[in-house]
């Protein structure tokens, strides 16, 4: 009995929690988060970000665009003009180039769910919807398409229908209005498939004879991408990267020395701030990665055909570094990037039509203007656009080695299967997914163990788990600690509290803000890969995840069984395997059924051995 009640006095009611209380708490926790990822983010970003949202707060952002007229017609050089003869190149591509202008029609709906008279810098960019497909329509990558098909075809209607496209954009878009004029590294994209299509049609360098309409489209485009610099390097990704060659290259079909060098100078201070001496990227995507050989590569070669100076140190050091980066962990025979990290299936400048699920065209344009001499003769039609001649094709003196670790990633391969390990360290910049020691083992072409892929940013209300699944511990080939993601997020596309990672001689670990702590190792011998997991810390079960290629599995009670490969597994402790529905997203906004192998155990559980027997 309660000693008070015993003795005749009234107990003082518990005070119930209210859901205001909890608010507030949730938004003290979350300021608390906001801030410990601050600190990790470092001063530069932060006080970038504290910038640009002061510009916007004051109106300085605003008055930077200024008052301005959607410009005139015409866009393109006219119908009279002799346009270029076409390279030689296989029929196949010519008659597929020529059907993918024939379907590249300009889109009647510019906007999707966005009001299209609103300020383009107070629109909300998610209550309605994804902005993502408004902005892959709105970089007109159909421009260098119909380029081309124009100097295949010069008596077609392609011309033509470029610049209908160009203008009907130009009409429905006026200045600063909109959802395309709300991020400055979409008007840079435009920028660069405006440079590239002038320069298919042999006019970007006589600007004299530019259209005037053209002149002051481009001057727009330079005045958008400059009034928000400050976000752009607050991002430490393909922002300031793409901002940059966009301004770069917009000075260079003004004819604006100014312009031109300081997008130079940004540009170059951006590859090397984000790209290490080993070639990774500052944003930890295969898919972002090729988006930056891209940029980097367009930049480059308007660089050389305008006779502007070579972009400042190790600005080629680092784009060399970086293609060949790119090559090693692509598939050779497909072309496919692993689907680690944010992946929005962007392909700038697609000149090969390999599409977003092939980087073959992207890494050979970028090996033949950054690493001639490791550039293959291997018929790639986008380089034939772009006068690019192959080399020796010399593989790097690394490359053989099949043990490479470069920041970020380790590189394993044997008997035609190659596994790469998300290691994480040094964890410099902002992770976009918890996929710390995520691996990811190809077999030849086929994705065996593979990740689950991005989802959507922002997807619509009845799929509204797949952005915080997706980027989220348990989507991926790793370890998850009683169920929790690695990190605890402090906004959408950021996460606190990082681990502290480390590197090990065949592997890496980390551990996390709770003092639990996960060490992977790999070892390989001809066909037959072994996956050690050491844990420690304080933790109730743990859970690694593979998430398998489809096809004929059978679960056993020690893993899975299949033609594709065997997998079993063992622990010091009692280990629990199932094999369960998980989802995976092949490509953006596409989302279905994946098969994944979970092996449970409780603690006090150290160590499971994963074995993986291939055919």
């Amino acid at each position: 009995m309660n000693s008070r009640l015993a003795s005749g006095q009234a107990a003082s009611p518990r005070p119930a929690t209210t859901a205001a209380a909890r608010g507030t708490r949730r938004a003290a926790g979350q300021v608390l988060l906001a801030a410990d990822a601050a600190w990790r983010l470092g001063p530069r970003p932060v006080l970038h970000y504290a910038l640009h949202r002061l510009r916007l707060a004051t109106g300085l952002a605003r008055r930077a665009l200024g008052a301005a007229a959607a410009p005139a017609g015409p866009f393109l050089p006219g119908p009279a003009r002799v346009l270029p003869a076409a390279p030689a190149l296989p029929a196949a591509h010519a008659a597929r180039v020529l059907a993918a202008a024939a379907a590249a029609a300009a889109p009647r709906d510019w906007h999707g769910p966005f009001p299209a008279a609103a300020h383009a810098l107070a629109l909300d960019l998610f209550g309605p919807g994804d902005v993502r497909p408004v902005w892959e329509r709105s970089r007109l990558a159909a421009l260098p398409l119909l380029a081309q098909a124009a100097r295949l075809d010069p008596a077609g209607p392609h011309r033509d229908r470029a610049e209908a496209l160009l203008a009907d954009w130009v009409a429905r878009n006026p200045p600063w209005r909109g959802p395309n004029w709300a991020c400055g590294q979409e008007a840079a994209l435009r920028v660069l498939h405006l440079a590239l299509a002038l320069a298919l049609l042999g006019a970007d360098r006589e600007r004299a004879a530019l259209p005037d309409g053209l002149r002051a489209l481009l001057a727009l485009h330079a005045r958008r991408i400059a009034a928000t610099a400050a976000y752009a390097e607050a991002q430490d990704n393909n922002h300031p990267v793409s901002e940059a060659a966009g301004l770069f290259a917009a000075g260079l079909l003004l004819g604006d020395p100014a312009l031109a060098r300081r997008g130079a100078a940004r540009l170059a201070a951006a590859v090397a701030r984000l790209v290490a001496p080993c070639g990774a990227f500052a944003q930890p995507s295969p898919a972002y990665h090729r988006l930056l050989l891209d940029t980097l590569a367009v930049a480059e070669w308007l660089r050389r055909r305008h006779g502007a100076p070579a972009f400042a140190d190790p600005f080629a050091a680092r784009a060399r570094a970086a293609a060949l980066w790119l090559r090693r962990v692509m598939e050779p025979a497909t072309g496919a990037l692993p689907r680690i990290g944010h992946g929005d299936d962007s392909a700038l400048a697609d000149l090969s039509l390999c599409g977003p699920a092939d980087a073959r065209g992207s890494v050979a344009r970028a090996l033949r203007l950054f690493a001639p001499e490791q550039a293959a003769a291997d018929g790639d039609p986008g380089c034939a656009w772009l006068g690019l001649a192959a080399g020796a094709a010399r593989p790097a003196p690394d490359e053989a080695a099949p043990c490479w670790r470069s920041a970020g990633w380790l590189v394993l391969s044997c008997a035609g299967a190659q596994a790469l390990l998300r290691t994480g360290h040094p964890l410099r910049f902002r992770p976009g997914h918890a996929d710390l020691l995520h691996l990811e083992l190809r077999d030849g072409p086929l994705a065996l163990l593979r990740d689950g892929g991005s989802g959507a940013y922002n997807p619509p209300a009845e799929h509204a788990w797949w952005h915080a699944h997706f980027t989220g511990t348990a989507a991926h080939n790793t370890l998850t600690f009683d169920g929790e993601d690695q990190m605890p997020r402090a906004g959408r596309f950021l996460f606190a509290r990082w681990p502290r990672t480390e590197a090990l001689p065949a592997g890496a670990a980390y551990t996390d803000h709770r003092g639990r702590r996960h060490a992977r190792t790999l070892a390989v011998e001809g066909r037959t890969w072994r996956i050690e997991d050491r844990v420690a810390g304080p933790f109730r079960e743990i859970v690694v995840r593979w998430r398998l290629a489809p096809g004929d599995w059978t679960p056993a009670p020690d893993g899975v069984r299949g033609p594709l490969a065997q997998l079993s597994a063992r622990a010091d402790a009692p280990l629990e395997a199932a094999l369960v529905q998980g989802w995976e997203s092949p490509a953006y906004g596409v989302v279905g059924p994946a098969p994944v192998l979970e092996l449970r155990a409780r603690a006090p559980v150290s160590r499971i051995l994963t074995v993986l027997r291939l055919p």
